[in-house]
């Protein structure tokens, strides 16, 4: 079999592949777990000699994980945003930018596909400012900074590459720094609907199902780039991998056993295969036959619709210095 490769856009699951394939620590790769507000969150910091392994940029990632954010719950999500404030804070920090430097953000993605939506959904609730500050700036109250908003669309009905729209946007108004959403890929159901990456590493559309688009960061843009995204999508071979192994699980606990022999006679020589391994089957055998399709919960539209007040709210409040009811989105709404 040729060498497996999943599909997947989180750094924080290349990294654990990589470690997981060469059986311990991989040089160039530090991570970093702790929690706050009941959250789960891990520092990546993947360097240039890593890159090759992990099939990342280099550059910092931050990984918050909480099966909250699937569940329709407003405390958990105002708890989950604030959290996401706060790393959003870091990252302009680390960029060494004012607090009055202006931003760009850019809602990728087709909001005529719904798990593809997050990014249009996500403008949709921001405040901008950047008009106010050009027409009306005695107007401006303290605390907020210059912000202005796009959804380019995607290449499929635009005609053009998103990439090439947002830099012709960059050099007409010349923002200081951009904020790129986009909905990601994973390749655990896991943390599908559950996790937010951030990262100052940029963002390839598409990369992670296989339909690369340009690369949009700090090199192509000539500013610093703030990539945020939430995987929506899993392909149907690791759907089918998570199934069989929870099913050996269940079996397993229930009969006490997890030697070899059980294994293999469970499912024969499948059973004593790891979960790499049977993953890289299961895509052989779909992919050809057009079955390894890209799939989403079917509650995706209630999803997207929190994890659009969750982004926008979080943005809001790390962008704008006023006072949290100001800037915090309408969480059901």
């Amino acid at each position: 079999m040729k060498k497996w490769s999943p599909r997947t856009d989180l750094a924080l699951e290349s990294a654990l592949i990589a470690e997981q394939q060469t059986g311990g620590k991989v040089d160039g790769i530090n991570l970093k777990e702790e929690e706050k507000e009941g959250t789960k969150v891990t520092t990546v910091e993947i360097s240039e000699g890593a890159e090759k392994i992990t099939g990342r940029k280099a550059g910092h990632y931050v990984t918050i994980e909480s099966a909250d954010l699937r569940k329709p719950d407003t405390s958990r999500h105002a708890a989950i945003s604030r959290v996401v404030a706060e790393e959003i804070r870091l990252f302009i920090k680390g960029a060494g930018l004012p607090q009055d430097a202006a931003c760009l953000i850019a809602g990728l993605g087709n909001d005529m596909i719904t798990p593809d939506s997050l990014g249009p959904r996500v403008t949709d609730r921001l405040i901008v400012t950047n008009h106010l500050f050009k027409l009306h700036p005695e107007h401006v109250q303290d605390g907020y900074r210059p912000v202005s908003a796009i959804s380019p669309g995607v290449m499929g009905m635009t005609g053009i590459e998103t990439g090439d729209i947002l830099l012709g946007l960059i050099e007409r108004e010349k923002p200081d720094f951009l904020i790129v959403i986009d909905a990601l890929a994973s390749r655990s159901v896991e943390r599908l609907n559950a996790t937010i990456q951030m990262t100052d590493a940029g963002i390839q559309p598409g990369a992670g199902i296989g339909n690369r688009r340009k690369e949009i960061s700090r090199q192509t843009a000539g500013i610093p780039v703030i990539a945020v995204g939430i995987p929506t999508v899993i392909d149907a071979a690791t759907v089918t991998r998570d199934a069989i192994e929870m099913v050996m699980a269940h079996l397993q606990e229930k009969s006490g056993r997890e030697d070899e022999a059980w294994k293999k006679s469970f499912l024969g020589n499948i059973g004593m295969l790891d979960e790499d391994e049977k993953h890289q089957l299961i895509s052989e055998v779909l992919t050809p036959a057009g079955f390894n399709m890209i799939v989403t919960p079917k509650e995706a539209d209630l999803f997207i619709q929190g994890a659009a007040a969750v982004i926008s709210s979080a943005l809001n409040e790390a962008l704008h210095n006023r006072p949290t009811e100001e800037t915090r989105s309408f969480f059901a709404g």
